[in-house]
């Protein structure tokens, strides 16, 4: 068992290039306050990534609507696929869009549900620069107020913290299943300032700014947090070579629910695991039976 979990992991789909990594480090050998100022600015602004052709005919298939969140004051795009009175609402994770859990959204309507998704802040085609983990929370529970009630909502990355916040303060969803969900938010800051090629000293100071930017304590969103205010059944599903997420946040997030399940599966990645047809049907019926 624990030769299963020490496996090499895979890439991070979101390294950072190696001449950012340098010039960050020369800007905080001069200063340290514009080094936060422009890593801050890093930090919250998506990365736009193509939408490949597989994603294509979800696209053309689907209803689209510019719908205002006053929330957080942006535009979201909406899409809507298929039509039913039975509703799951899909939430993409960081740097991701509408269209990318289009497997899930195939079987689902299929199975006689319709699908709402959309680009989040600052993502796709919905307005904005930069974006951060309350104000997606915000855009949710927007979406929900707007587009709802959802049956069951499914949430991949980021999305997943997202959706286990939102269930956990207004209990939005009859089930939830989150896909390579993050865990402690103060962990991703971190990784983050880790993997720059700065040092723990430098993170604190880091969170330190988010917090008092934010007005609020991260980790008190952490996802298993608001797990642990999450009473409906819950499906984790986590791949234990994820590059970006360590499979540890599924554990966690599994032990601080009331009603959860956790599969581990073995190869599958981070946003691969997206597109594996078996996990997608293993969702679709844990859905189905919970609704």
């Amino acid at each position: 068992m624990k030769q299963f979990f020490k496996q090499p992991k895979f890439s991070s789909n979101l390294a950072i290039p190696k001449i950012v990594k340098v010039g960050i480090k020369f800007l905080n050998a001069i200063s340290t306050r514009l080094t936060l100022f422009v890593i801050s600015r890093l930090f919250a602004t998506p990365i736009q990534f193509a939408r490949p052709e597989r994603e294509l005919g979800m696209l053309a298939s689907s209803q689209k609507k510019k719908f205002y969140c006053k929330e957080i004051d942006k535009t979201i795009q909406i899409i809507s696929y298929g039509f039913s009175d039975k509703k799951v609402l899909l939430a993409h994770g960081w740097s991701g869009r509408s269209t990318q859990l289009f497997m899930l959204a195939n079987h689902l309507l299929e199975q006689g549900y319709m699908v709402i998704s959309f680009d989040a802040p600052a993502h796709g085609s919905s307005s904005g620069k930069s974006t951060n983990l309350i104000e997606y929370i915000d855009c949710v529970k927007g979406i929900q107020k707007e587009f709802g009630p959802f049956d069951a909502a499914i949430g991949h990355s980021f999305g997943g913290m997202v959706l286990m916040n939102v269930q956990a303060d207004c209990n939005a969803f009859k089930c939830l299943v989150t896909i390579g969900a993050a865990d402690k938010v103060s962990d991703i800051f971190y990784n983050f300032i880790k993997n720059i090629g700065l040092n723990t000293s430098f993170a604190n100071k880091f969170i330190a700014l988010f917090e008092k930017k934010l007005g609020i304590r991260l980790d008190d969103n952490s996802t298993s947090v608001a797990a642990k205010k999450v009473s409906i059944p819950s499906f984790i599903v986590h791949d234990v070579l994820d590059g970006d997420v360590a499979v540890s946040c599924a554990i966690n997030i599994r032990q601080s629910l009331q009603k959860g399940a956790l599969i581990i599966t073995n190869g599958l990645g981070h946003t691969k695991i997206l597109r594996n047809n078996n996990i997608s049907l293993r969702i679709v019926k844990f859905i189905k039976e919970h609704t």
